[in-house]
């Protein structure tokens, strides 16, 4: 439990638009809605419903209870509408909700059903209470009831929320909701500078009936919009709303390539999540893809997540146009065009506006691998257009990486890897670098920009070779992490003590810093020198000593998978979805399927009930253990599936 905001770190469903997104739990329980952009700003605080059942209750039951409730969760199939039903342990009623976003529409629709399972009649109180957090904060919060929607409008700023149901209601207030709520009665407050409110409704069931309470939140950057959407919402049922939603996601999942059909059944639905949790994670409007669902505001035990990073991205893309979502790619890119520093570089991660995000320093793989992306989804689309698009991008991030090299090795000069742990020479980074320049003179030989691209084609021959030589033990016959790793003063002097290089270096200030000369640690990004980056074939012996090391070193007793590196200790050392595809896909590119199809049948076994695909899976229990979903672990997956369709082994 996030011990700042009081909700769980893992989310249990993802639903959305492209434009809202919202993470609930296994209760149904709303934890967050960002809207009008995928990653920035989330808007609540706290969203539940209960009931109180007349002259049975004491006070109001609330559906998120788990003393009170058996619940199960489902998304309708191919689509993201979540259904959510809860049993009662104690009152003769079950509740079911269905949940999601109306595509193209502000709107986000929450339909109630509850039914009487009991052998007399009834009558409940229904209750909806929302505090509102808009724009990510609680002070200057304002609520008010609008007769003309029969509901509630929140709003702060430059954001408005309405809250409302086309049945109407019968009872609200403004303010103390949660108090008055579960005391089964809302006063009609009116108005109030508070962030919370509530709604109310009345109504009898006979045994074995059913009632639907369908309640909408629509949104808008003023009031007038948020209550115009919400007159818009009333226009149509919740029914219709969610016929033509399940139809959007139908449609969206056709206009892709199918699987085999001797596909296995959660292979197949682990798939098709994986493109729908796509659509989610890229922003309508900008195009900027996010890594997962913001958990960890505060960063109480990370740096967030709801960011965009180049790398991720890169990867991300390159599965959007295996499955045939190349439009999501190109807008993508577009974005790309609005991150980049004047100087040429990308930085670590970016909001969906291509303003800088929180960041750890300059991740130098990141530029290389959005280069390299840029040319796969040239090769996927052979759009000129594109090509001709995005080449001032290129020429300046091509330029700016070739500035970025140490005299001394060969190698990019020291920045974090891409876990974002440790400052040096990273051999992965370097890959990507050369990954990037490379694909860089192949997009200027496109353009018949011949000269230019004869230069970097021998600037990317140069860094191949720096990486071969300087970046291989030959002693091991395996590759290095990194050379130049930056340490604390301690592991400097062990280092030393036991007759390992490393040296200091101070700066024109006097800070002293500490480095040894060579990181050793087997770590799974090593393999990206072959897959996907393709500087060396998977049939190398120095690769393949090296992938059978690091399997050695990373593989997880027990529960399985693999961890990113020997030692791994974020979030506990666990395997994740992403790393052990990484090896499936070099065991694809080595001819080795058995293994592959066990790695990737691995992931499998490990989504979500749901089919989502997490970080991490704990390495003791093996349900997910952190991040859900993983927008790069789902494109892990999609990309491992394509590989072994293209060798025709699944």
């Amino acid at each position: 439990m996030n011990p700042v905001t009081g909700k769980p770190y893992l989310n249990d469903a993802v639903i959305g638009n492209a434009s809202m997104l919202a993470a609930l739990g296994r209760s149904g329980e709303l934890y967050r809605l960002w809207w009008p952009h995928v990653d920035f700003p989330q808007h609540v605080e706290r969203m539940r419903a209960g009931v109180f059942v007349e002259e049975e209750s004491e006070e109001t039951v609330w559906t998120d209870d788990p003393a009170e409730w058996q619940w199960e969760q489902a998304y309708l199939p191919r689509t993201n509408v979540l259904r959510t039903a809860g049993a009662a342990r104690r009152l003769p009623l079950r509740w079911e909700t269905v949940d999601f976003a109306v595509p193209g529409e502000p709107l986000l629709v929450r339909l109630y059903k509850w039914t009487n399972t009991g052998r007399k009649p009834i009558r409940l109180r229904f209750f909806c209470a929302a505090s509102l957090t808009i724009g990510e904060n609680r002070l200057y919060n304002c609520v008010t009831y609008d007769p003309h929607i029969d509901g509630l409008v929140y709003f702060r700023h430059q954001y408005a929320f309405a809250l409302a149901s086309p049945l109407g209601c019968a009872q609200y207030t403004c303010a103390d909701a949660w108090k008055h709520a579960s005391r089964g009665y809302l006063p009609g407050t009116r108005v109030a500078m508070a962030p919370d409110g509530a709604l109310g409704w009345t109504f009898p069931l006979e045994p074995g009936e059913t009632a639907a309470i369908p309640v909408y939140l629509t949104a808008g950057s003023r009031v007038d919009e948020a209550v115009n959407a919400m007159r818009r919402a009333f226009a149509a049922s919740a029914e219709d709303h969610l016929e033509r939603t399940v139809r959007y996601w139908h449609d969206y999942l056709d206009v892709q390539p199918a699987l085999p059909a001797g596909c296995d059944e959660r292979t197949r639905r682990v798939y098709e999540r994986s493109l729908l949790v796509f659509r989610l994670m890229a922003d309508e409007q900008t195009g900027c893809v996010i890594a997962a669902p913001e958990f960890d505001e505060a960063f109480t035990r990370c740096g967030g997540y709801a960011y965009c990073w180049g790398r991720d991205a890169a990867y991300i893309t390159t599965a959007f146009d295996r499955a045939g979502l190349s439009g999501m790619s190109r807008m993508f890119y577009r974005w790309t065009l609005t991150a980049q520093d004047p100087d040429g570089s990308f930085q670590q991660r970016h909001y969906h506006d291509g303003r800088l995000a929180p960041s750890w320093g300059l991740q130098i793989d990141e530029g290389g691998s959005i280069l390299w992306g840029m040319h796969q989804h040239y090769v996927a689309t052979r759009d000129r257009a594109f090509l001709e698009e995005v080449w001032p991008a290129v020429e300046k991030g091509t330029t700016f990486l070739l500035s970025y090299l140490d005299r001394d090795t060969g190698l990019p000069l020291p920045s974090r890897d891409l876990w974002e742990e440790r400052s040096a020479e990273h051999t992965y980074s370097a890959a990507a670098v050369h990954a990037g320049v490379t694909a860089a003179a192949a997009m200027a030989r496109e353009l018949g920009k011949t000269g230019l691209a004869h230069r970097w084609e021998e600037a990317a021959k140069a860094l191949k070779e720096a990486i071969l030589t300087r970046a291989y033990d030959e002693r091991r016959g395996t590759f290095y992490r990194a050379l130049k790793l930056q340490v604390d003063r301690s592991a400097y002097q062990r280092a030393v003590e036991s007759g390992f290089p490393a040296f200091a270096e101070t700066d024109e200030k006097g800070y002293v810093s500490y480095y040894v000369q060579h990181d050793p640690v087997y770590d799974i990004s090593l393999l990206g020198l072959s897959v996907p980056f393709g500087l060396l074939d998977a049939s190398d012996p120095r690769m393949a000593r090296t992938a059978d090391a690091i399997e050695r070193a990373c593989a997880v007793p027990g529960v399985g998978g693999i961890r990113r590196y020997e030692d791994d200790r974020y979030i506990g050392g666990n395997p994740w979805i992403l790393t052990t595809l990484w090896l499936a896909q070099f065991r694809i590119a080595q001819g080795r399927f058995d293994e592959a199809k066990r790695h990737l049948a691995w992931a499998v076994a490990h989504a979500s009930p749901l089919d989502l695909l997490p970080e991490q899976v704990d390495r003791q229990t093996g349900e997910p253990a952190w991040v859900v979903p993983l927008t790069w672990s789902h494109a892990m997956f999609v990309l491992t599936v394509h590989m072994l369709l293209e060798k025709g082994q699944l």
